[in-house]
């Protein structure tokens, strides 16, 4: 149905006064493209389309403005904001451990590196980066690889649902769920974990951990390599690839764009290797790279990442295997909250034990766990920015403290919102149904733009 009516999206100036809007569902462009002339009238030579606010190959709610001649972009923008959550100013009037399950939900595709960066900003304010336990140290990095897995995983899946690939974004849904399966292993939930703190981890690996793993690499390395041959052997999936979305180096380091966009432009940038946290340094891979600077590369870029963070993975297990016991979580029980966590016999909550030692045994032990779980401890005065390789880019948390119980301020610098800006550019000059898979080559994800 095509109607005329009054544009209730259009900013100001994004359409003029006097033209016409039509509410387009459903039928071919050249019905469209007719609608718009009349036998007096020539057809119009620009259009001006609002594709949303709705999800193109995006997670969460995003608006874009195409102008149009023809079927042919003219210029594209990005409206944001339908998803706002508030996180960074909620993240001001709570301690500074509770705002770890507030950051988790920013980005939900990857909610590990959103604690990760956060828990490494208030460790440094803390000056206690060096007094973090090994052990927490790589149970860290491997949930992180274990997260850019199924972030990959749900780039490449939701990308081929766009072009009509449905066999790519069921085999991929179905990979990720084994991750997920891991993640509730270890840390008791899917998504939204709160599982890395300031200090450490909230708790150790379950006993069955390691042999889950074990379980789980080869067959998600036979899956992988079925999914490149399954993509790179389908004539129309390369085609709806190869040159769409171009965006080269010079424009990339113009706008601030990372992650794979960048290194789809042959330029091996990688936070992992050039600004290595959590012992990166010590550990074996290599940064991937393509040279065609498009969405073609940009997919080949991911599955040879999920590759070398399998590689990750299982040089953290055996890592892990040698230092079972040691703690996970900081000895400054001034900081260490929840303190001795365990999961006890209801399935909830902390062990028989230590509530046993806590409210029975030394009052002075019950008025510091009061203290620090209800008014949190203190961070001494001064900012941060700590900076991370997540599945799409660089991921930073610029914390601010007034020497209190809460963040002054908590910013983040999140990869979907910078790398939004190249809409533009990748999309004007191709069709329509380029910009689609423009979008979804760089997997923003409205989470963390709308934060």
């Amino acid at each position: 149905m095509t109607t005329e009516q009054q544009d209730i999206f259009a900013e100001p100036g994004a359409a003029p006064e006097e033209g016409r809007v039509f509410t387009v569902t459903g039928q071919d462009w050249d019905e469209i493209a007719a609608s718009l002339s009349n036998d007096d009238d020539e057809i119009a030579e620009r259009v001006v389309v609002n594709m949303g606010p709705q999800h193109p190959s995006t997670h969460g709610v995003l608006r874009l403005i195409l102008e149009l001649e023809g079927e042919t972009v003219t210029e594209a923008r990005a409206g944001i904001g339908y998803l706002h959550t508030g996180i960074e100013k909620n993240m001001e009037y709570r301690t500074w451990v509770q705002g770890v399950t507030f950051c988790t939900r920013m980005d939900y595709l990857s909610p590990f590196y959103n604690e990760m960066t956060y828990s490494l900003g208030v460790e440094r304010l803390l000056d206690i980066e060096d007094q973090i336990p090994e052990r927490a140290q790589v149970i860290r990095v491997m949930m992180l690889e274990l997260n850019r897995v199924s972030s990959h995983l749900v780039a490449i899946a939701t990308g081929g649902m766009e072009i009509g690939a449905l066999t790519v974004m069921t085999c991929g849904f179905r990979e990720r769920e084994l991750v997920l399966d891991l993640f509730e292993l270890i840390t008791g939930l899917r998504m939204n974990h709160a599982y890395i703190r300031p200090g450490g981890v909230a708790q150790d690996l379950p006993h069955n951990a390691l042999d889950e793993l074990r379980d789980f690499l080869p067959l998600m390395r036979k899956r992988l390599t079925e999914y490149a041959a399954l993509c790179n052997a389908n004539p129309i999936f390369r085609a709806r690839l190869d040159g769409v979305g171009h965006l080269d180096l010079e424009a990339c380091l113009a706008l601030g764009v990372t992650g794979p966009a960048l290194r789809s432009t042959g330029y091996p940038w990688d936070l992992r290797k050039t600004q290595p946290v959590s012992g990166y340094e010590t550990y074996d891979f290599d940064v991937q790279t393509w040279d065609t600077a498009d969405s073609y590369g940009r997919f080949r870029i991911r599955l040879a990442e999920m590759h070398e963070s399998l590689r990750i993975v299982e040089q953290c297990m055996g890592r892990l295997e040698k230092s079972e016991g040691a703690p996970v979580m900081v000895a400054d029980k001034k900081i260490a909250w929840p303190s001795q966590l365990a999961i006890g016999s209801d399935g909830m909550g902390n062990s028989l034990d230590h509530i046993r030692h806590i409210m029975g045994e030394s009052m002075e032990a019950l008025i510091h766990h009061f203290k620090l779980v209800t008014e949190g401890f203190r961070v001494p005065p001064g900012q941060a920015y700590v900076p991370l390789e997540s599945p799409r880019g660089e991921l930073g948390c610029h914390l601010v403290s007034d020497g209190g119980t809460r963040p002054a301020r908590a910013h983040f610098r999140d990869p979907s919102f910078v790398n939004l800006q190249a809409t533009g550019l990748m999309s004007e000059g191709g069709m329509v149904s380029d910009v689609i898979v423009a979008i979804a080559s760089i997997d923003p994800v409205m989470g963390g733009v709308d934060r």
